[in-house]
């Protein structure tokens, strides 16, 4: 990955300071009263080998020298360039309150070839050891100062788990024990059973999750562990996580283990579930009440350190559920209800196509009376692009302000997902497959470009909003006037109340709008898109600037 120096122009540099950490247009004492309400959170989701890298000493480890297919190859990225572009205020000026990173998890060490040239797990989802990280992303030092770093900027971390596969099969890599994987079963999605009890695709060994059998390690972890000197110190641990759980042994345990072990030593803040439909609900049942237990133990010996008292939060991926369908997600023979699964959240596969075909009116109305009913106090993650949806919203990013200012103002949470902020192109020639939509971070267009830099700066504004007020993405939504559009948001959680007026569509110019009973008269406001104060006359404000967008704050 070439490695470049952050510089914004002009443009982008009018809401930074120098040091890039503070927003100067932004209403800045809003962050540090504002509650972090998970339900409205702003996620940025990043595949950490292809933002930034951080640190070239670690770009090539377990000999994985072969020549890969076009973008199916570790490129540099590091936790320690996610933690530079913390530092640096990247996504403090995004808005962004909680980070979601690929796995950092040991990956297999060869390649495989999937009839896309080879394939390295620079991804993340191709485990080998769930007890260490792979060298290509960093080490648990790094980790450690990351989530330091971020939560003294007020950034949650969520990190991605894995539970349902292990790493393909290699030369060197060998297929674990029959009494932990089934292989030659491909799943055809036709029922439950069909969609569980199957491996995803071709060499993708598939967890006996359903098995409460206890089984033995298998020998390559053994093997590996003695090796580096730290046999005895997993095993102790391991004894004395199933003596205080009373689990049998089976595979699911082991791997619930691994991955909380994270949460007690980092105090990362979430989980985000990978392939969740493609094991039994209560896998995640049991997940969510060890990641519960493993977040406690850690406030309890970093009592400093505390952010809040929110609570553990879990996100599931469950490919095709849509806010839609409620609580439940139909495999056609049965329904399951995640969300009583221990799920706070899920990733909603649906709201691209929403935001496609409704209006701001339509899509804003719908999400916030989902959230008011069916859905009420649970949240989705909504999404305009992914790792791995070949029908993104705007694949050849010409509509970068509108996916911005549906995604960014829609109830529920939102995704970015690198680079929709900087139109990070998803179509690149020469790839195969998915490897289109993960693409390195484009620095030099956000250093160059002016039209880059345009539509980052609509982003930073709206994501800034967003952050500074939960009633954006967490509030009850409220329509004041269609001609000019106008509508309020509000929230209120305990003693803490949150009220804005959002009004889009509108003229260049000079321009009045009704702010409803949501502000009284005389009341002081600011737009922080033009950063203009204005005052609440007859139950209206009025507004000269060359936006078509006002979002409006209490000053």
């Amino acid at each position: 990955m070439k490695k470049y120096i952050f510089l914004f122009l002009p443009l982008v540099s009018l809401i930074m300071s120098c040091s890039g950490s503070k927003s100067v247009t932004m209403n800045k004492e809003n962050t540090s009263k504002t509650p972090f309400v998970w339900e409205g959170a702003n996620v940025y989701f990043l595949l950490t080998d292809r933002f930034y890298n951080g640190d070239t000493s670690n770009d090539v480890n377990f000999n994985r020298t072969k020549t890969p297919g076009k973008l199916r190859g570790f490129e540099g990225g590091d936790i320690i360039g996610i933690t530079k572009k913390i530092e640096s205020g990247y996504f403090t000026q995004l808005g962004i309150n909680a980070i979601w990173l690929t796995p950092l998890v040991e990956q297999i060490h060869g390649g495989v070839d999937e009839g896309t040239g080879l394939s390295y797990g620079f991804h993340g989802y191709w485990a080998k050891d769930w007890t260490a990280l792979d060298p290509n992303f960093g080490t648990k030092e790094d980790l450690a100062n990351l989530v330091k770093k971020a939560h003294a900027k007020g950034i949650r971390i969520i990190l991605d788990g894995v539970i349902n596969h292990t790493g393909p099969v290699t030369p060197e890599d060998p297929v674990w024990p029959s009494d932990w994987v089934r292989t030659g079963v491909v799943c055809d999605y036709k029922s439950f059973e069909n969609t569980t009890m199957c491996t995803l695709v071709d060499n993708l060994p598939d967890v006996k999750t359903e098995s409460t059998q206890n089984v033995e390690l298998p020998p390559l972890l053994i093997e590996k562990w003695k090796k580096e000197g730290r046999y005895e110190k997993e095993i102790a641990s391991l004894d004395e996580f199933f003596k205080r759980t009373g689990y049998p042994r089976s595979p699911k345990y082991y791997i619930i283990k691994w991955l909380t072990d994270y949460i007690t030593a980092f105090g990362i803040d979430g989980y985000r579930g990978d392939t969740v439909k493609h094991t039994e609900e209560n896998v995640w049942a049991d997940f969510k009440k060890e990641c519960d237990y493993a977040f406690e133990i850690w406030k309890k010996q970093h009592p400093l350190e505390v952010l809040d008292q929110n609570p553990f939060y879990t996100i599931a991926e469950v490919y095709g559920y849509g806010i839609s369908g409620g609580q439940d997600y139909d495999f056609g023979d049965r329904k399951v209800n995640y969300f009583q699964n221990g799920f706070n959240s899920m990733i909603n596969f649906e709201f691209k196509w929403n935001a496609a075909q409704n209006n701001y009116e339509g899509l804003f109305s719908k999400y916030s009376n989902h959230f008011t009913n069916e859905l009420k106090g649970y949240s989705v993650l909504n999404y305009m692009s992914s790792h791995d949806d070949g029908q993104p919203f705007d694949a050849y990013r010409v509509k970068g302000i509108e996916a911005g200012t549906k995604l960014l103002l829609c109830p529920g949470m939102s995704q970015v997902y690198y680079g929709d902020e900087s139109a990070r192109p998803l179509v690149i020639e020469g790839t195969q497959g998915d490897a289109t939509l993960r693409s390195n971070m484009n620095w030099d267009e956000i250093q160059n470009n002016p039209e880059t830099q345009k539509t980052l700066l609509h982003w930073q504004k709206l994501g800034q909003f967003r952050r500074n007020h939960p009633a954006v993405g967490a509030g009850i939504h409220h329509q004041i006037s269609t001609q000019p559009y106008v509508f309020s948001r509000t929230f209120t959680k305990n003693i803490y109340t949150d009220k804005v007026v959002i009004s889009l569509d509108l003229p260049k110019g000079k321009k009045e709008l009704p702010v409803g009973d949501v502000f009284p008269n005389g009341t002081k406001l600011k737009d922080t898109y033009s950063n203009q104060k204005v005052e609440v006359i007859d139950g209206r404000v009025s507004i000269d600037s060359d936006f078509d967008i006002v979002l409006l704050e209490k000053e």
